[in-house]
């Protein structure tokens, strides 16, 4: 793991994430009954090519395509395909560009026409979550406060956190240390340093927190079969507010 601290590197960190953040904007434009995530993938590998980038994800280990689409039970790594989304659906999208060789990585999880209380009640807890997981991560904190602030949001819903996969360092290389776990762990684990960009991303179900890998060996659901929601940014560790460099917002 390396720290991002020349300027010209948090640029290029930072013009990542706005690619990523315009894909998501694409996404939203086009979240509807009746599309595919096949054609979502289309429409996000389109803005990252316009934008100078290159998808972070298409051909990473043998991943087929340029966002992970993952609907109800599909909790992370699905691959984009020809069944359309019905009214009632959630969708993660995951989504990863490049630019200057640094990266930016960033999922929301986007309700389908209208949703059940559930749903929305699970999409509002895990982007909270995430956010609270975010206020965290501050130089000098430890790493395992991430997870803590992430977990008590859920737990308050009665939500579940997946332990099985985890966020992760970024910067030259998608995936990089540390671990960036979800949840609670006995120890504090090191101090955060300002410039590490991390990727925080809770994975949260409605039921319990195991999951399972279908056989085409990406695509990860629910054991019990309950929905499950997915939110990360990008962020770049500092004294103070941390920069989310997958924000229109900044």
């Amino acid at each position: 793991m390396g720290l991002i601290t020349k300027q010209s590197e948090v640029d290029a960190m930072r013009e990542a994430g706005r690619i990523v953040a315009l894909a998501h904007s694409a996404v939203v434009g086009a979240v509807a009954p009746g599309i595919t995530s096949r054609e979502l993938d289309a429409i996000v590998e389109r803005v990252i090519v316009s934008e100078g980038g290159r998808p972070a994800f298409k051909g990473y280990h043998g991943f087929p395509a340029s966002i992970c689409a993952s609907v109800n039970d599909e909790v992370v790594h699905g691959i984009p395909n020809r069944r359309r989304l019905e009214s009632g659906d959630i969708i993660s999208v995951d989504i990863g560009a490049v630019v200057d060789g640094f990266y930016g990585d960033s999922a929301w999880t986007y309700a389908v026409g209208e949703v059940d209380e559930i749903a929305r009640q699970l999409l509002e807890t895990t982007e909270a979550s995430l956010y609270a997981g975010i206020r965290a991560a501050i130089a000098g904190a430890h790493l395992n406060g991430i997870g803590s602030a992430v977990q008590s949001v859920v737990d308050e819903k009665g939500f579940s956190v997946v332990r099985d996969f985890v966020g992760h360092g970024i910067g030259k290389n998608l995936h990089e240390s540390p671990q960036v776990a979800n949840y609670r762990q006995p120890e504090p684990g090191p101090v955060l340093r300002p410039g590490e960009a991390l990727a925080i991303e809770p994975m949260v179900n409605v039921g319990g927190h195991a999951v399972k890998t279908k056989k085409n060996g990406w695509t990860v659901v629910t054991l019990d079969g309950s929905w499950s929601a997915h939110f990360e940014h990008t962020i770049i560790v500092s004294e103070g507010d941390a920069l989310i460099t997958t924000s229109l917002n900044g």
